[in-house]
């Protein structure tokens, strides 16, 4: 019995009865959507009146051709929320009605965090880690919390895990490819593993094989862009959210100007977070690919682990001054490390990455509060 109790089964369960009791005290699905009330204002009652990501999802996927209307009407940007399209298709191709799409976009989520967390299982065992481990992206805000909050986050990464444990099984790379390329139209910010594995390929010189990862997961993101274009006059990528600064040039200047913007006390109570469960990660990640560069002991996840930490250097200011923003952009990272440290054997910063855990109780908080 106890072998049929896997990580993968403990943070669907827990999900979907946490998800069940934010649909109860609320008296209605729409508690998962969290809509604003400057995009709706007859539905922002049901949720949080500041809103959140989850309800462009649950608008395009409940109106795809007209969303863009509410989504501008309420000062976002249509391009921007439409780039993510995956997790809405997949719901609006559910032919269960309107009402069932909070549903529907539940379900889709704890699939995919399920589907995630057996991956990454899968990943951890076969280097010799403990399987228990992926409780730590499992239980995470980036994954647990974002499933609650019915956003991309467990989709996309979800994607990204099962192409890699695909990419471990020596399946066709034109499949694992072709994963990724889903996972960019769930999540752009997945493109980073789309690109480290292209670049792992070419510092290999195996140049056919790094085209083939590059043409199949960029040509399609591509297509959509200009698709977003001729609809909305403006690319997703780029566009931004509402009140979204842009990636910055200097590094960790996302973070130096929460201390010059929001002054001492706010940088201090931001600083408990982003320091154990972002910056020293990013840190780490970036030492070990230098390390490796140095002993010439480079291997994909050398690349992934390096990609996933220097782009953390340059994260916008808007993303690290916002609690969920930043713990959901590092979900990347977060599969870097598990998996990196996994394959050198690092138990010390495995038994760390479980520390990721805790974040999802800052929106467990929020729900309890």
């Amino acid at each position: 019995m106890t072998r049929l109790i896997r990580p993968y089964l403990i943070v669907t369960v827990i999900a979907l009865i946490y998800a069940l009791i934010v649909v109860v005290r609320a008296q209605t699905p729409l508690a998962l959507v969290t809509i604003g009330a400057q995009f709706s204002p007859t539905e922002a009652q049901f949720s949080r009146t500041e809103g959140y990501d989850g309800q462009f999802v649950y608008f395009i996927a409940r109106d795809p051709a007209n969303a863009d209307h509410l989504i501008a009407a309420g000062g976002d940007f249509p391009a921007y929320r439409y780039q993510r399209i995956l997790l809405p298709a997949l719901s609006w191709w559910l032919p269960l009605g309107e009402t069932a799409i909070p549903w529907e976009l539940l379900i889709i989520n704890l699939i995919a965090l399920g589907a995630g967390t057996w991956a990454l299982e899968g990943l951890l065992t076969r280097r010799g880690a403990s399987r228990w481990i992926a409780l730590g992206y499992g239980l995470s805000l980036a994954a647990l919390g974002s499933t609650r909050l019915t956003l991309t986050e467990p989709l996309a990464y979800g994607l990204v895990l099962v192409a890699f444990y695909l990419a471990d099984q020596q399946r066709p790379l034109w499949q694992v490819a072709l994963i990724l390329a889903l996972a960019a139209f769930a999540k752009e910010t997945t493109l980073i593993f789309s690109a480290g594995y292209a670049f792992y390929w070419a510092l290999q010189r195996q140049f056919g094989r790094a085209l083939i990862v590059a043409s199949i997961t960029i040509t399609p993101f591509i297509a959509l862009q200009v698709a977003l274009y001729a609809r909305f006059g403006q690319f997703g990528v780029g566009s931004g959210g509402l009140l979204a600064t842009p990636f910055e040039i200097v590094p960790w200047m996302g973070v130096i100007r929460i201390l010059t913007e929001g002054g001492v006390a706010i940088f201090g109570v931001l600083m408990a977070f982003l320091l154990p469960f972002v910056i020293l990660p990013t840190l780490w990640g970036l030492w070990r690919a230098w390390h490796d560069l140095r002993t010439n002991t480079i291997t994909l996840w050398t690349v992934l682990l390096a990609i996933n930490a220097l782009i953390l250097l340059f994260v916008p200011f808007s993303t690290y001054r916002e609690p969920l923003g930043i713990l959901r952009f590092i979900a990347g990272l977060q599969i870097a490390v598990i998996v990196y440290a996994a394959e050198r054997k690092l138990r010390r910063p495995l038994r760390y990455s479980t520390l990721w855990a805790i974040t999802s109780l800052i929106v467990i908080a929020s729900d309890v509060g």
